[in-house]
């Protein structure tokens, strides 16, 4: 199990709260956190920009990049991340901003996490690669555009 603490540069208290993740796993919630709430906005920015660029980019260059809590590519903490940002995106209706997140060996595309949270917004995952490919272009209908 992971430490919340593996996860943070700096120290934050917060109440102990579960939640179910888009992996349907429980977990603390660390969105009260405003470190947590700080790596999301830069996460966010992050994406947009290479969104606006037309790019995508890899789990572990964007576990990189961001400073505000240290992550790992295969981490928890980066699902949730990304699935808080999809379905905030997806809301106001931007899309799924997380779709440009790869894999950067194999299949080069977002992960299963991705798919399970398409499917939660009523994505038709019956074909994984035309709901990717779908959502790509979605999101850069707003961005890039």
């Amino acid at each position: 199990m992971d430490s919340p603490d593996r996860f943070r540069k700096t120290s934050v208290s917060v109440g102990r709260q579960l939640a179910k993740g888009v992996d349907g796993y429980e977990r603390e919630v660390r969105s009260c956190s405003p470190t947590w709430n700080a790596a999301k906005e830069e996460m966010r920015k992050v994406l947009i920009a290479r969104a606006e660029k037309r790019q995508t980019i890899s789990y572990s260059e964007l576990a990189d990049v961001v400073q505000s809590i240290r992550l790992e590519p295969d981490s928890h903490a980066l699902a949730d991340l990304l699935g808080e940002i999809s379905s905030e995106e997806d809301a106001v209706g931007h899309g799924m901003l997380t779709v440009i997140v790869v894999h950067k060996n194999g299949d080069m595309q977002p992960g299963p996490g991705f798919f399970g949270l398409a499917q939660e917004l009523g994505r038709d995952t019956s074909n994984i690669e035309k709901c990717w490919v779908d959502e790509f272009n979605r999101v850069l209908g707003h961005w890039a555009d």
